[in-house]
């Protein structure tokens, strides 16, 4: 079966458990995959009711992170609905339920007690504040470490279609402060609370203690873009393919729709 994100998060942190840096990489990919929850009946519109299991003498969810591994557990149809891992924690907090992941089917198999699962929600939560500080000048970023680097690949590959790009730089504000700044370009209205809290969430699961970053956005025209271009790393967001409008499902009768 082919390896998986979570395969890959799953198998680094078990290689150095004591390496906390592994161990947020790991959740960090839970929050951003998209799982599949083995439900005990048919969704009733968004209303779901999980199915529970008592393991390790605690009340656990079963949850996988490809239809397929759900398949291959239950060996028989089955309810299920996929759910963010992030909305999924959500979903359970505070409930004293955790989550088994990919039981007895992937080398990623782990039971999540309640607790993580609690604490997965609240590091999520931490939302960036807003300043009214001013840019004086912006210069090549320094002393970036590896993993916030990494860490800001990984979230904004995420993010394709929310922006064009982004830049970091190393800036100085009116107020004398120095740090780092992540410049959003011609980001889509809407979009700029996800992408700032997109940021947040690198620089908390980076594993970096006291890293910090500012946001901010500009549109492509604005000479900061062009100042952020000569000095500043670059990322480039994935942005979404065109498709050819199809047909709503059911509306040609010689193909019918397909149930799930």
């Amino acid at each position: 079966m082919t390896e998986t994100a979570l395969d890959r998060a799953h198998a680094a942190m078990e290689e150095a458990p004591e390496d906390d840096a592994k161990r947020l990489a790991f959740y960090a990919a839970f929050a951003d995959s998209e799982l599949f929850l083995l439900l005990s009946g048919e969704a009733e519109g968004e209303q779901v009711t999980p199915a529970l299991f008592t393991l390790e003498g605690g009340e656990y969810a079963l949850v996988f992170d490809s239809e397929d591994r759900l398949v291959e557990f239950t060996k028989r149809p089955a309810p299920y609905a996929g759910v963010p891992g992030r909305g999924l924690a959500q979903m359970l907090t505070g409930q004293g339920i955790g989550l088994a992941l990919n039981l007895e089917v992937a080398p990623s198999a782990m039971l999540i007690p309640s607790e993580a699962v609690d604490w997965l929600v609240a590091t999520l939560s931490h939302a960036p504040e807003e300043t009214s500080a001013r840019l004086t000048s912006l210069n090549a970023p320094t002393g970036i470490p590896v993993g916030v680097r990494d860490a800001l690949a990984r979230k904004l590959a995420l993010a394709g279609g929310m922006a064009q790009r982004a830049y970091l730089a190393a800036a100085t504000y009116d107020t004398g402060a120095r740090g780092h700044v992540l410049v959003f370009v011609d980001a889509v209205d809407g979009a700029e609370r996800a992408l700032a809290n997109a940021a947040s969430e690198a620089l908390t699961f980076s594993g970096i203690e006291a890293a910090a970053m500012d946001v901010m956005f500009c549109a492509v025209a604005d000479p900061l873009a062009e100042r952020l271009e000569r000095v500043a790393l670059r990322f480039d967001l994935p942005q979404p393919q065109e498709r050819p409008a199809r047909a709503a499902p059911g509306s040609d009768p010689d193909k019918p729709p397909r149930l799930r």
